[in-house]
Order: C-alpha cells, then sequence, then structure tokens
C-alpha cells in the first residue's frame, strides 16, 4: 500500500513540474525540425512565422493543449502552437557529431538507431512507405482551400 501511495505521489509531482513549466512566463525550447507559428489556436489558423529545433521561447498564454509563445530571439515573433511541440528541457540544436537533427529528435523521444534495427529485424514493417508519406507535402492554403469547400471542420478545438 506505502508503494502504491508513493507512486501516485511520485506521478502528481511530475504531472506538477511539467505543468509548471508550461505555465505563463516560463520557458520552453522547440521540440519538432520547424514550428510553424499560428495567429490562434486553430491548426489550419494563418501561419505567422517559424521557429526551428531547439528555439527557446518564452510562454505568453496557455489555452488548454495550445500555449502562445514568444521567442527569445526575435521578440517580434510570437504565435500559437500545440504544447506537445515543445519541450521543458533545453534542447541543444546541432550537434558535434554525425548525428543528423532527424535522429536528435528522434532519440529525445525515446526512439534511437538500435530500436528501429529491433524493428527491421522482425522483418513486419514496410518503411519504404513510411518514408514515401513523410516525404508528402501539401501546401497549407491548398488544404485550407478544401476543408473550406468541403465545409469541414477547421479543427479549431
Amino acid at each position: 500500500m506505502k508503494k502504491l501511495i508513493m507512486m501516485i505521489g511520485l506521478c502528481l509531482l511530475v504531472a506538477g513540474l511539467a505543468a509548471a513549466q508550461v505555465a505563463r512566463g516560463g520557458t520552453l525550447y522547440v521540440g519538432i525540425k520547424s514550428l510553424a507559428l499560428k495567429s490562434s489556436t486553430g491548426f489550419f489558423a494563418k501561419t505567422t512565422g517559424t521557429l526551428d529545433y531547439g528555439d527557446r521561447v518564452t510562454v505568453l498564454q496557455v489555452s488548454g493543449k495550445w500555449v502562445e509563445i514568444q521567442s527569445a530571439a526575435t521578440p517580434s515573433l510570437k504565435g500559437w502552437t500545440a504544447s506537445t511541440n515543445m519541450s521543458a528541457k533545453q534542447i541543444v540544436s546541432g550537434s558535434t557529431g554525425s548525428a543528423t537533427t532527424k535522429e536528435i529528435a528522434l532519440a529525445g523521444k525515446g526512439f534511437n538507431q538500435e530500436i528501429e534495427d529491433s524493428y527491421k529485424a522482425k522483418g513486419e514493417l514496410n518503411y519504404a512507405d513510411v518514408d514515401k508519406v513523410e516525404a508528402q507535402f501539401v501546401n497549407e492554403d491548398d488544404l485550407r482551400r478544401f476543408l473550406e469547400e468541403g465545409r469541414l471542420a477547421m479543427g479549431d478545438k
């Protein structure tokens, strides 16, 4: 019983620390390769600018899973993004080794070459199709127009 209470307490502590990092005035770091800042909390809101992996930002406000952030390097650059795109841990952009930005991002999420090799060894996954999907690009304006013409939800909530 003591172990269960300690585990619950530890989980609450970790959750509290994570929430504190996303509080107004807190510092976060961009956790994805290229982050498109949005004019509002909608996924298809207009892009106001972009930030790069590891850029430091200040939290201006929080609205559910969305955070409004401001670039530390360029204070005029601000906008909204999903909090999942951010990291409370400082990220060092660039690398002195031979790892690519993509590899660094995956390693930060717990995925590394060893894990990928173990999946490949099972022979059940088709990485060529994954590469094809990752290479696809749809222009943001075309996507917005498609949604509007089809009277589809814009993902605002």
